[in-house]
């Protein structure tokens, strides 16, 4: 069909000759509205993702006190993994390079962190009519830095023996001067709920950033243990489910599956490196067109002609007109 006889067709259809029917279009879109409204709840009633509730340092120091008290005092001597991890939280270390390419380093501390002073101290110093605790912090701050490593790496190795009993722990042995009076205070403010809200940055209404939280429950083990039952630990494909059995984001499968193999399994940098081969495996993606041979394969498997078979049929179906003859020269 010519594009002139194409024209011609559609202004025979420009004026309707057939009959007419009333149209409600607000009926309609409101009949619609409804039927995906009720779809939508009754699918969300049925399917939507479980209601979790959420860890806080108060459950945790609750469930095991133990724990939350160990990590408490690594958090003191600066042993815990935010005290030793660098930017963006302190300049502990360099952080994850590649190469000569330090981003951690690079983009230096943004949200500074100072462990045993952030997690511990200062909500201890917040408590008040207890001179008994405010003495025994006074008498940490002033001993000398090698008296509090003496006292901290004793505590430690105290509570690989401890024992909880009634939301509270007993470590045997001494010299650890006045961590077991600190420990105490900070356990029984945890298990009140003022630790959760101590450790909040913002001091605005809306409380937003859960950073320094999340930082302290990280360093213990309750929300390592906590992601491996809900089955969401890095080993466990983590990122690509949610809580429980329920399906996540599966399109991310290939960056989780660079951490199922070496060397990124077993790597200390393994974030940079996947994010590095993921960054030449997307500008390779985008320079399709352009790589030579690759941009060839297309016309080599037309797969495209298979798809769009229908216009090419009809192509094929035109008749070919019969090439113009040059112009004689005069």
């Amino acid at each position: 069909m010519t594009r002139a006889e194409r024209r011609r067709q559609d202004e025979s259809y420009r004026d309707w000759k057939g009959g007419y029917r009333p149209y409600d279009l607000l009926k309609e879109a409101s009949i619609a509205l409804g039927v995906v409204l009720a779809l939508t709840v009754v699918l969300t009633i049925l399917f939507s993702s479980p209601d979790e509730k959420p860890s806080t340092i108060k459950s945790w120091s609750r469930s095991d006190p133990v724990d939350f008290v160990t990590t408490a005092t690594t958090e003191l001597d600066g042993s815990s993994g935010t005290g030793g991890y660098g930017p963006p939280y302190n300049h502990a270390s360099d952080g994850q390079h590649m190469a000569f390419i330090y981003l951690q380093k690079w983009l230096g501390v943004s949200h500074p962190v100072d462990t045993a002073k952030d997690f511990v101290i200062l909500p201890l110093q917040s408590i008040t009519g207890q001179p008994a605790l405010q003495s025994a912090v006074t008498t940490y701050q002033s001993a000398s830095p090698n008296q509090e490593t003496a006292w901290t790496s004793a505590y430690e190795k105290g509570l690989a023996k401890a024992s909880a009993s009634d939301a509270s722990i007993s470590v045997p042995g001494s010299g650890y001067g006045p961590l077991p009076t600190m420990m105490d205070g900070l356990l029984r403010f945890a298990q009140g709920g003022g630790l959760d809200g101590a450790l909040l940055t913002s001091r605005q209404f809306y409380q937003s950033d859960y950073t320094k939280p999340l930082l302290f429950m990280a360093d213990g083990g309750v929300l390592a243990n906590r992601a491996q039952d809900e089955h969401l630990l890095g080993t466990q494909w983590g990122m690509m489910n949610e809580t429980g059995s329920y399906p996540g984001q599966v399109w991310l499968w290939l960056y989780t599956l660079w951490y199922q193999m070496k060397p990124f399994s077993t790597s200390a940098n393994a974030d940079v490196l996947v994010m590095a081969v993921m960054a030449v495996l997307s500008l390779v993606f985008i320079l399709i067109p352009f790589l030579p041979v690759i941009n060839r394969i297309p016309r080599w498997i037309p797969i495209y002609r298979l798809i769009w078979r229908e216009h090419y049929r009809g192509l094929e179906a035109q008749p070919r007109a019969a090439p113009t003859p040059p112009s004689a020269a005069p």
